[in-house]
């Protein structure tokens, strides 16, 4: 299998070389930070269409992690066109945190349609380097779809580790790797490269949940589905939280 795997690799490889070129001179990720944002608004419309209902259940808890004053503190890394606001609690104060700045003006209409959330701000930053939100600060982070494309798991979990309030939870819902067995992960190891360049850096093979398990988190509630997507690639998810 590994030898198919590295022989379709470099047929996929070849027939992607103009996009490897305009990579290495630095054109293709200017136009993916410019262009990944309008696909996302529409790409999310249809995952929260088909991912609702385990949405819902997974946001359900939110509100018990509220601190003294009974209002939520939510920090949302990775937070995009804000797809998660419609199943946050109401009067949920909500900052977020994304490294593409054209994020932002989806994110402000997605406030618009939220009213019954207090937005805070809109931070322009890495999820693993987030020195704009101060230790200890909020009761929850919620990370969706982001796990997948960050540079750094284990930093990034250690970020939200220091941001996050003692007894505050982190919150995930994530595409991984499949079943090394399986035909659905033999795909995934041959697409991975070009569907990184194609979607803004997104890996389809990362086994997320070894990053969470070895955070320094005291509890973990981790579930594992075959999610009820269109797209069998990205079908093995996993979601829960984890509390400080």
């Amino acid at each position: 299998m590994a030898i198919g795997v590295f022989i379709l690799r470099l047929v996929v490889c070849s027939l992607a070389l103009p996009m490897y070129l305009l990579n290495f001179l630095g054109v293709w990720n200017w136009f993916c930070k410019i262009w990944f944002p309008y696909f996302l608004r529409s790409f999310t419309v249809t995952y929260n269409k088909q991912m609702g209902n385990k949405k819902r259940e997974l946001f359900s808890n939110l509100h018990e992690f509220a601190g003294p004053s009974g209002k939520l503190s939510l920090l949302e890394v990775g937070c995009g066109t804000g797809a998660n606001f419609k199943f946050y609690p109401s009067g949920c104060r909500v900052t977020c945190v994304d490294p593409n700045p054209n994020f932002e003006k989806f994110l402000i209409n997605s406030v618009a349609e939220n009213r019954h959330l207090q937005f805070e701000h809109f931070v322009v930053a890495a999820g693993e380097n987030m020195p704009q939100v101060p230790d200890g600060s909020v009761d929850v982070v919620v990370c969706t779809l982001v796990l997948c494309s960050v540079k750094n798991q284990e930093q990034i979990l250690r970020e939200v580790c220091r941001v996050l309030r003692p007894g505050g939870a982190f919150y995930f819902m994530e595409h991984v790797a499949a079943e090394r067995s399986t035909w659905t992960h033999f795909w995934q190891q041959v697409l991975d490269p070009v569907w990184f360049l194609l979607f803004d850096g997104c890996n389809l093979s990362r086994e997320s949940w070894k990053a969470l398990e070895r955070a320094s988190f005291s509890k973990l509630k981790l579930q594992r589905i075959q999610a009820p997507l269109s797209l069998k690639l990205v079908r093995p998810h996993i979601y829960g939280y984890a509390i400080k």
